[in-house]
């Protein structure tokens, strides 16, 4: 079941994980995100959400890394489809495709990266 997306498209204190580099990351994802909607004919936008989950995706498995983090192999799986998809995204882009997009980060926050509250 999907997780409803909020609107105005923004980060709120419900995708808090306690992390603050994380958090802070979080935030510029869906900054990033909603750049794009506003800009869907935006290279510069669309490549620098792209760079934005990129440094994230990486960010947040080095951490879960140095936890050993037992979802680790998992957790990195998923970011590599999603960012597989992302990077074959191109302007302008469609509605299908922020709308996945949005999609995608809040239920990933909320049921993927929660799972890592406390262990990290």
């Amino acid at each position: 079941m999907l997780l409803p997306v909020p609107e105005p498209y923004c980060w709120d204190v419900t995708f808090m994980t306690f992390y603050d580099q994380i958090d802070l990351e979080h935030k510029g994802l869906f900054q990033a995100i909603f750049n794009v909607v506003a800009n869907p004919e935006s290279e510069i936008q669309m490549k620098a959400l792209q760079e934005l989950m990129k440094i994230h995706f990486i960010n947040e498995q080095i951490m879960m890394q140095l936890a050993d983090y037992a979802e680790t192999g998992n957790h990195i799986k998923i970011h590599d489809d999603f960012l597989g998809k992302l990077n074959n995204m191109h302007c302008p882009i469609t509605n299908a495709d922020v709308d996945y997009c949005k999609s995608w980060l809040v239920n990933h926050i909320k049921t993927i990266d929660f799972r890592y509250k406390g262990k990290l």
